[in-house]
C-alpha cells in the first residue's frame, strides 16, 4: 500500500486565558477527565512495550492505575453509549454497528448521559472530540444532551479538511453545534481547545472534561512528515503514520495534563484513558486474539488508566474485570451524586477497585449481545463466553483514501451451524486458543443462562427498527 503524508495547513488559532487561570482550584469535588483515543490497539502504547512512543501517558500510568482487564464495546458508537449512559447499549437499542450518515436515530433522549448527571452536581461540563452517538437531529446532538461547551465533530472526519471522511464528504467541525472553519491537525485542535478550557475555568467551579480525540482512527493520517520521520525508521509504511498518529494523541494528553497542573488542578483530578475499541492493521492487540469489531479479546479489551493523586497509589496494576458502563456511576459518586435513577445503571462505582484494592462490584458483565442468534459474549470470573465470535473486522475504511470496503466474514454454515459457542479460561488463555465447550459443560451452561437472559432483556436494535 502507498504511504501517504499529510502536511498540517496551517497554525492553530491562539488561544487566551483568563487572569484567574492559574489559581488553584479549592478542595472539595474533583475535577473529572475523560481521555478517549479511537481505534487505538491494546499493545500500541509504550506501558505495554510498544514501539509507538507514548511518554506522557506512560507516565500517567506509572503515576496511577494500569486497568488490565478494562472492557469496552467491540465498535465505536455502542462504546460511547455505554460511556454516557453508564448501561449496556442492549437497554437502548445502541449495541449494534455504528451510526452512518444517513442514520436516522441516535441515542434515546430518554436515556440520561453522565454530562447531565454532573452538570447536576454543579460541574462545567465539555467535550473536545468526536460524538458519533446521534447527529440526524439538533436534539441528538451534545449541547442538548448536557453538554455546556462541545467542540469537534458529530461523525468521523479527515484530520486537516475536517469534513466527512467517508463519500458524502460534508464539513462537520463544530463549536456548540454552529460549524465553524479551522485549520489544523484535528487531534492537536481537541487538545488545545480542552486546554482552554481548562485555563478558562473558575477555580471554584469543578469541571468535567471528556476528550474523545479524533485519533487514530482512518482514514490513516499523520500531523506531519517530520512527526513520521521521528521514528527515524524504526517503524515503517503505514504503521509509522500510525505510531505518529497515536504520538498526537499522547502528546494531547500531555498538553491538557499540563494545563492541569499549571492551574493548580491536577491534584485533585481524576483521570481515565482507554480506547474505544481494538485497533485494526497497522494496529495490535497481541497477545489478544482478534481486532476491531469482534468480540474476542483484542476487539474489547482496552489499555486502560485510572489516576487521582493521593487516592490511587502509583504503579498500581488492577486485573480485575472492568467495564466502561463502570465510569458513569463512579464520576457521579465522585461528584457527591446519589446513583439511583430511573434507568438503573449495568455499571457500578470502581472507586473501592481502584483505591483500596477491592475485587469487581460484577458478578458478570456482558460484553454485548446484537440481534437473538447473533454476536455476543459475557465474562464471568475468569470465565468467558463466545456466541457467534469472529475474529476479522468485518467492515473498514482503506487506511489511506478513507474509502468503506468490505472484508468477507465466514456463513453460519461455516462457522459450524446456527450458532457457534466458546468457552475460554481467560486466566489460563488470554488469547482465546483453546475452546472448553465440550470439557467444561457446567460452566458453559452456567454462563450460557446469563447470558441468554441477557439477550431475552435486549431491545431490538433501532438500526433493525428504522427499516
Amino acid at each position: 500500500m502507498k504511504q501517504k503524508l499529510f502536511l498540517t495547513l496551517g497554525a492553530v488559532l491562539s488561544m487566551t486565558c483568563i487572569a484567574n487561570a492559574a489559581a488553584p482550584a479549592k478542595a472539595g469535588k474533583p475535577d473529572i477527565v475523560f481521555l478517549l483515543a479511537d481505534d487505538l490497539g491494546n499493545a500500541d502504547v509504550g506501558w505495554h512495550g510498544s514501539d509507538v512512543m507514548t511518554p506522557n501517558l506512560d507516565k500517567l500510568a506509572a503515576g496511577g492505575a494500569k486497568l488490565e482487564d478494562f472492557y469496552v464495546l467491540p465498535v465505536c458508537t455502542p462504546t460511547r453509549v455505554a460511556f454516557l449512559t453508564g448501561r449496556y447499549p442492549i437497554r437502548s437499542g445502541m449495541q449494534m454497528n455504528v451510526l452512518r450518515p444517513n442514520s436516522q436515530y441516535g441515542l434515546p433522549l430518554e436515556e440520561r448521559t453522565v454530562a447531565q448527571a454532573l452538570r447536576e452536581q454543579g460541574y462545567t461540563t465539555a467535550i473536545c472530540g468526536k460524538w458519533h452517538v446521534g447527529h440526524f437531529d439538533r436534539a441528538y446532538w451534545p449541547n442538548e444532551r448536557g453538554f455546556d461547551h462541545a467542540y469537534g465533530h458529530l461523525q468521523g472526519i479527515d484530520y486537516f479538511t475536517h469534513n466527512s471522511y467517508l463519500k458524502s464528504a460534508e464539513p462537520d467541525w463544530r463549536r456548540n453545534g454552529e460549524l465553524i472553519k479551522e485549520e489544523g491537525y484535528a487531534t492537536t485542535l481537541e487538545a488545545h481547545e480542552a486546554v482552554d478550557l481548562i485555563k478558562r475555568q473558575p477555580a471554584d467551579k469543578p469541571l468535567f472534561l471528556y476528550v474523545p480525540f479524533t485519533g487514530v482512527h482512518g482514514p490513516l493520517q499523520a500531523p506531519s512528515p517530520e512527526s513520521i520521520s521521528a521514528y527515524n525508521g524504526k517503524i515503517d509504511g503505514p504503521r509509522a503514520v500510525l505510531a505518529a498518529a497515536m504520538t498526537a494523541v499522547d502528546d494531547g494528553c500531555g498538553k491538557i495534563l499540563t494545563a492541569l497542573k499549571e492551574t493548580g488542578r491536577l491534584d485533585n483530578t481524576f483521570v481515565v484513558f482507554c480506547s474505544d475499541n481494538g485497533g485494526i492493521p497497522p494496529g495490535r492487540n497481541l497477545p489478544y486474539r482478534g481486532f476491531k469489531s469482534s468480540l474476542y479479546e483484542g476487539g474489547i479489551r482496552s489499555c486502560a488508566i485510572a489516576s487521582w493523586p493521593g487516592h490511587i497509589k502509583p504503579g498500581t496494576v488492577i486485573k480485575e474485570p472492568l467495564h466502561i458502563v463502570d465510569l458513569f456511576p463512579t464520576f457521579l459518586k465522585l461528584a457527591g451524586g446519589s446513583t439511583e435513577q430511573k434507568l438503573p445503571f449495568d455499571g457500578r462505582d470502581i472507586l473501592p477497585v481502584l483505591t483500596e484494592g477491592k475485587p469487581s462490584p460484577h458478578e458478570d458483565i456482558l460484553l454485548n449481545a446484537t440481534v437473538p442468534g447473533g454476536e455476543g459474549a459475557l465474562r464471568m470470573g475468569d470465565w468467558k463466553l463466545v456466541v457467534n465470535g469472529k475474529d476479522a473486522v468485518t467492515e473498514s475504511h482503506d487506511l489511506d483514501t478513507g474509502e468503506k470496503k468490505k472484508v468477507e466474514k465466514p456463513s453460519r454454515k461455516e462457522r459450524g451451524g446456527e450458532k457457534k459457542v466458546e468457552l475460554f479460561n481467560l486466566r489460563d488463555d488470554p488469547s482465546e486458543t483453546k475452546d472448553l465447550a465440550a470439557a467444561q459443560p457446567e460452566k458453559l451452561n452456567e454462563l450460557k443462562q446469563r447470558f441468554d437472559a441477557y439477550e431475552k432483556a435486549a431491545v431490538k436494535p433501532l438500526q433493525l427498527q428504522m427499516k
